[in-house]
C-alpha cells in the first residue's frame, strides 16, 4: 500500500534533485557544470518524470517566445554543427557531440516537442502539424544514465537560452490560437503546383523540367489572382501573416537571396535572420503556401544544375569548387529574381480582371508592407560580396535561363 507520506518525500527530493542539477548546468558555461548536474541526475532515477515535466515546461516556454517546433529543432541542428550558439543560445549545447550524441540530442527534442504538443489535441494549426509530421525519431543505441543526463541538460540548457523572437501566429492554448475549420483541405491547384514541381525535381530532362516549373508559376501567379479577386468581392478581413523557412548553410546567403527572389514575385516580403538560420516571410496565406513551394523546388533544382556544372569544371582540370558554388548560386538566385518578377506581372496584365485586379494586388502589397514593417522596424539591406568567380556566375545566370517561366505553347 502507498504512502502518501513516502510520495510527497520522493517528489521533494526529485524537485530538489533537478534544481541543484540545474543550477550547476544550465545556469554557467562550460562542461564542468553539465558533468556535476549529469551525476546528481544518474544517481537519481526518482527524478526522471521531474526532469522530463521541466524538458516540457522549457518547450512550452518556447513557443510562448515565438518559436516553432521547425525551429527549435533546426538551433538544435545548429548547435551541434557550430558545437555551441555562441549568439543567442549560449554556449555548451552539444559541444564536443559525438555523431552518437547527436543523434541521441535530435532525437530527445523531437520526442520533447511531440510529448508537449500532443496536450493541443486537434487544435494546431495545419503548419504546426506538418512540422511535427516531419520530426524524425531516429534509432539511437540505449545510453548510460549519465551519459544520457548530459545530453539532456546540454538539450535544457540551448531551450532556456532561447531568446524571444518576432512570433508568426499564436502560441498553442493561447485565446488567439484558432483551429483549422472542419474539413479542412488543401486546395486542388496547390495539389497541382506540389505535383507539377515534383516532376520537375525528378526528371533527368532539362526542357521537361522548365516547362513544368514554368507551369507551376503560372499556376501560382493564377492562383494569387483568384485569391486577391475573391477576397475584395466579398469584402473578406484577411490579413498578411508570416512563416518561417530555413536557410541552412552552406551558401545561405545565396539561397536567402533567392527566397527573396520568390517571396517579392508573389507579393510576399522575407527578412532573413543570418544569425538563427530562417528567413520570415510575410503575405496572405495563399501566397505564403505556394512561395514555400516554389523556393524548395528552385533550391533542388539549381542545386542539381550547380552539381552537374561543377562536374564539368572538374573534368576540365578545375580544383576550386567552393568559389564555384558560390557565384553560381548568387547569379542563379539573381537572375531568377527578375524572370519570376516579369512573369507574374505578365499573368497579372494579360488578366481578363486586369483592371480591377491590378489595384487589388497593389492594396495587397501595401498590407503586406505594412505588417513587414510592424514586425521587423529595424530590418538593414546588406550589399553582397565577394563573387570572385566569374565561371560560376556565367554558369549560374544560364541555369536560370533555363528554368524559364513561360513553357512553350503555354496558353
Amino acid at each position: 500500500m502507498d504512502d502518501p507520506a513516502t510520495e510527497a518525500t520522493a517528489a521533494t527530493t526529485a524537485r530538489e534533485v533537478v534544481d541543484k542539477a540545474f543550477a550547476a548546468a544550465l545556469y554557467v558555461d562550460g562542461d564542468e557544470g553539465l558533468d556535476t548536474g549529469a551525476s546528481l541526475l544518474a544517481a537519481t532515477p526518482d527524478a526522471d518524470a521531474e526532469l522530463w515535466r521541466r524538458g516540457e515546461e522549457l518547450v512550452r516556454r518556447a513557443w510562448e517566445r515565438g518559436w516553432q517546433p521547425a525551429d527549435v529543432i533546426r538551433m538544435v541542428g545548429r548547435a551541434q554543427g557550430e558545437g555551441a550558439l555562441a549568439q543567442g543560445a549560449g554556449a555548451g549545447a552539444g559541444a564536443g557531440a559525438g555523431a552518437a550524441d547527436r543523434t541521441h540530442l535530435t532525437r530527445l527534442a523531437a520526442e520533447l516537442i511531440t510529448a508537449e504538443t500532443r496536450r493541443y489535441g486537434d487544435t494546431l494549426p495545419p503548419r504546426w502539424n506538418a512540422q511535427l509530421a516531419e520530426l524524425a525519431l531516429q534509432d539511437a543505441p540505449r545510453l548510460d544514465r549519465f551519459s544520457r543526463a548530459t545530453i539532456i541538460l546540454g538539450l535544457y540548457r540551448l531551450l532556456l537560452r532561447l531568446p524571444a523572437i518576432e512570433p508568426v501566429g499564436p502560441a498553442p492554448g493561447s485565446p488567439l490560437h484558432a483551429a483549422p475549420p472542419p474539413g479542412h483541405e488543401e486546395p486542388r491547384i496547390l495539389t497541382r503546383i506540389r505535383a507539377l514541381l515534383a516532376k520537375a525535381e525528378a526528371t533527368g530532362f532539362p526542357e521537361e523540367a522548365e516547362a513544368l516549373t514554368a507551369k507551376a508559376q503560372e499556376l501560382m501567379a493564377r492562383h494569387t489572382i483568384d485569391e486577391a479577386l475573391l477576397a475584395s468581392r466579398t469584402h473578406a478581413k484577411d490579413t498578411p501573416g508570416a512563416c518561417r523557412i530555413g536557410v541552412d548553410a552552406p551558401y545561405e546567403t545565396a539561397k536567402a537571396i533567392l527566397l527573396d527572389a520568390v517571396a517579392t514575385a508573389n507579393h510576399c516580403r522575407a527578412v532573413w535572420n543570418e544569425a538563427y538560420g530562417f528567413s520570415t516571410v510575410v503575405g496572405f496565406e495563399s501566397d505564403l503556401e505556394v512561395v514555400e513551394l516554389l523556393h524548395t523546388s528552385l533550391l533542388v533544382q539549381g542545386t542539381a544544375a550547380m552539381t552537374k556544372a561543377e562536374a564539368g569544371q572538374r573534368a576540365g582540370g578545375r580544383k576550386r569548387t567552393k568559389t564555384f558554388r558560390q557565384a553560381f548560386l548568387l547569379a542563379y538566385a539573381n537572375r531568377l529574381g527578375g524572370r519570376l518578377a516579369a512573369a507574374a506581372e505578365s499573368v497579372a496584365i494579360e488578366s481578363p480582371d486586369a483592371g480591377e485586379l491590378l489595384p487589388v494586388l497593389a492594396a495587397r502589397d501595401v498590407a503586406v508592407t505594412s505588417r513587414a514593417e510592424r514586425m521587423f522596424p529595424a530590418t538593414t539591406t546588406t550589399r553582397v560580396r565577394g563573387v570572385v568567380d566569374a565561371e560560376g556566375w556565367t554558369e549560374g545566370v544560364a541555369a536560370a535561363d533555363r528554368a524559364r517561366m513561360t513553357p512553350p505553347g503555354a496558353s
